[in-house]
């Protein structure tokens, strides 16, 4: 078997339909677009949500508060996802993205003060909450506030 002679399964391509292309062919005079009618002609287009001239379904249904354009998403870490590390370790945002515990994109980390640490870590993160903060310094480790 060489790559020039791949051929996809049978049946698994269909030809193109040729519309339009005399009565042989099965598609001829209308070409599939039925008689007359908005969708008949050429330069049709609907519009998203169009629902031919009833009231469209997004503007039927009532609407309710609004999105907080300037609202901040926090990466949120737990003090117990944070024992991984090792004694004495530097903890900041690159170090929790490379194991694993902050994904994707955000505004900042978080750290909460859901269970416990052992180890002294230096942690420094966007916000701490404040049971957080006494668990880290309680370890004998330090919190640094960034911005």
């Amino acid at each position: 078997m060489e790559l020039n002679n791949l051929k996809p399964k049978k049946g698994s391509r269909h030809a193109k339909k040729r519309v339009g292309r005399g009565p042989g062919s099965g598609h001829g005079k209308t070409a599939g677009r039925g008689e007359k009618g908005q969708k008949s002609r050429s330069g049709f287009s609907r519009q998203i949500g169009f629902e031919g001239g009833q009231m469209p379904l997004h503007r039927r249904l009532p609407k309710r508060g609004f999105t907080n354009i300037f609202k901040k998403e926090y990466a949120v870490v737990n003090v117990s996802d944070l024992e991984r590390f090792d004694n004495g370790a530097t903890v900041d945002e690159a170090a929790l993205r490379s194991a694993g515990l902050v994904k994707g994109r955000n505004d900042g980390v978080k750290i909460l003060g859901d269970g416990e640490l052992s180890k002294k870590l230096s942690v420094s993160a966007t916000k701490f909450s404040k049971t957080a903060k006494a668990t880290i310094e309680k370890a004998g480790g330090s919190c640094q506030e960034i911005q």
